[in-house]
């Protein structure tokens, strides 16, 4: 398959800028969840149409449904990407790997009290007592990130020492059940550091649900990269940058779309990170198969060419993706969901409960 790139262009259609302070909300802090629902699908679903907002449960989502369309998942596996340990001072460090640049060596954000410089060295602790102690070496220094050197294969370490990277909202100290409720029942290729958690709802019998209806499944990859975490720290939206991520767009996939399309029937996305995979690899009104890296930034404004529903956690104030779901069903209209979703004592974030987004008309800042 050939590789893709960004060609769109992302910026909104709007005059002036948008400012990150729009983007902000005020969440009573018992809102955020610290743990899943059980069983997944039992977790709380806002329809957000054009005019009405509808309260319901995930397990509902195949009576959404009509045959012929498609819905695409992000099958990207969770790391455990998260490493403690020290430096040969003592100090303390935590890294979090955004990305494997080969068998031995990562580009990470380090957290620790002063920068270490290349040739640095670093001790990384085993999760299990008694485990063995992994070296390893700061290479150098890219913006935000830098690149280590370990000593062991990054697999081996990960295995050995790593911890499953919950979000810092969530406060609990990652369990051993969280290993398998931060991952989709459908996680395939390794590489993320943070799940795609609209994902997290769904239920092998739920798919096999939406499957009897007629609807087809289709995956594509988007490995989350650290920078999810990452805040917009700029007032004028024009200056963040996104980090970029790894994606693939199986041919099956694009086959897909590209019917359903032309048939008339509509495209349903499972989070946020499946919606940037499948508006970066259109072209000409096409999806293209294919593997490549994405920063692309969506803001009010953006003309989506592929998505028309999407179903999605509720996400950070003012976080980069809580401005691509304003673009995708407008403004106003996400403002008021989320003060329903409010005031009804919906759960919010990464463990919390989940929204379907029908797309607005027009998407324009309102």
């Amino acid at each position: 398959m050939a590789s893709t790139a960004i060609e769109r262009s992302a910026a909104p259609a709007a005059p002036g800028p948008l400012l990150r302070s729009d983007f902000e909300y005020l969440l009573p802090p018992e809102l955020i969840a610290q743990h899943p629902v059980e069983p997944r699908d039992a977790a709380r679903l806002l329809r957000v149409g054009a005019r009405e907002l509808h309260d319901a449960v995930v397990r509902d989502l195949p009576a959404l449904f009509e045959p012929g369309e498609v819905l695409v998942l992000n099958d990207t596996r969770v790391l455990k990407a998260r490493l403690r340990g020290h430096k040969a001072s003592g100090g303390a460090v935590e890294i979090l790997i955004e990305r494997a640049l080969g068998p031995q060596r990562a580009l990470v954000l380090l957290r620790t009290s002063h920068a270490p410089k290349a040739g640095v060295r670093l001790f990384l602790r085993a999760a299990t007592v008694g485990g063995p102690i992994h070296g390893v070496t700061v290479a150098g220094r890219n913006g935000d990130l830098f690149e280590l050197c370990f000593d062991d294969p990054l697999e081996a370490v990960l295995e050995s020492a790593g911890e499953v990277p919950l979000p810092p909202y969530i406060r609990h100290a990652p369990a051993r059940a969280d290993e398998q409720r931060y991952q989709t029942v459908y996680a395939r290729a390794p590489g993320a550091v943070a799940a795609p958690t609209a994902g997290l709802h769904l239920t092998p019998e739920l798919l096999a649900r939406l499957q009897a209806r007629g609807v087809q499944l289709a995956y594509v990859t988007l490995h989350v990269g650290a920078g999810t975490f990452q805040p917009v720290r700029c007032e004028d939206l024009r200056e963040h940058r996104m980090h970029a991520e790894r994606y693939e767009i199986p041919a099956a996939t694009a086959a897909a779309v590209n019917s359903a399309r032309a048939r008339g029937h509509r495209v349903s996305a499972v989070g946020t990170t499946s919606v940037r995979a499948l508006e970066s690899a259109m072209r000409d009104g096409r999806l293209q198969a294919g593997y490549g890296e994405t920063s692309l930034f969506i803001l009010p404004g953006f003309a989506f060419q592929c998505v028309d529903r999407l179903l999605t956690n509720f996400h950070l104030p003012a976080s980069t993706l809580l401005m691509l779901v304003s673009a995708f069903a407008g403004s106003a209209r996400i403002r008021e969901a989320y003060a329903h979703a409010i005031a009804a004592r919906y759960r919010f974030f990464s463990y919390g409960d989940a929204m379907l987004l029908e797309r607005a008309p027009a998407c324009a800042h309102a």
